[in-house]
């Protein structure tokens, strides 16, 4: 891991030691950054985030991490003794550090497969009706005329198919909790 202060970070964001910069952080593991300003922590995101095309991830916990969650691509806030700001700016709150953990292995590999299998869900549910569509042409001679009421269209969509994609999206978890948090590789799988 790299270890760096304010006043170091302060010359590493200058255009001449960026690009030296970016190339010793893809070599670790993990980048801490200490006592930075927040428009340090901003700019510092931005740069991986731009430079390395990578998604960004910004943890804070007060309101001078507020603008660091909001430029990287999610952002978590702590709840905690500095306030709630980070909270408020954030895509997701915690109450403890410690949570982390289980909020990214565990709810990003649910939320990744119910996503997944939803726009699959959608593309099948969407084929299957159209194919028909398509079919009941041949029948009346392409004459353009509707196979069902348009009515039955809107419900279609509203109600009769509806139901499967809320019930898998509350209810799917292909794989335990407790699973999740004993093997973080499994992570990658659902990506």
């Amino acid at each position: 891991g790299l270890v760096i202060d304010g006043k170091t970070l302060e010359h590493v964001l200058h255009d001449s030691l960026q690009n030296s910069f970016l190339q010793l952080t893809e070599k670790c593991r993990a980048v801490v950054c200490c006592q930075a300003t927040p428009l340090q922590k901003s700019v510092l995101v931005r740069l991986v985030r731009n430079k390395l095309k990578a998604m960004t991830l910004a943890v804070g916990d007060g309101a001078n991490d507020v603008s660091m969650i909001q430029v990287a691509d999610t952002g978590v806030g702590i709840s905690g003794e500095e306030g709630m700001q980070a909270v408020m700016a954030s895509d997701f709150a915690v109450s403890q550090f410690r949570h982390l953990r289980k909020l990214l292995l565990v709810h990003g590999h649910w939320c990744y497969t119910r996503l997944t299998n939803m726009v699959l869900y959608f593309f099948y549910k969407n084929v299957a009706y159209v194919n028909l569509l398509f079919w009941y042409q041949f029948f009346c001679g392409f004459s353009g005329t509707s196979m069902t009421h348009y009515w039955i269209l809107i419900l279609f969509n509203l109600l009769f198919t509806s139901v499967p994609p809320i019930i898998c999206g509350v209810l799917d978890k292909d794989v335990a909790a407790e699973i999740l948090m004993q093997l973080p590789q499994l992570y990658m799988t659902s990506q």
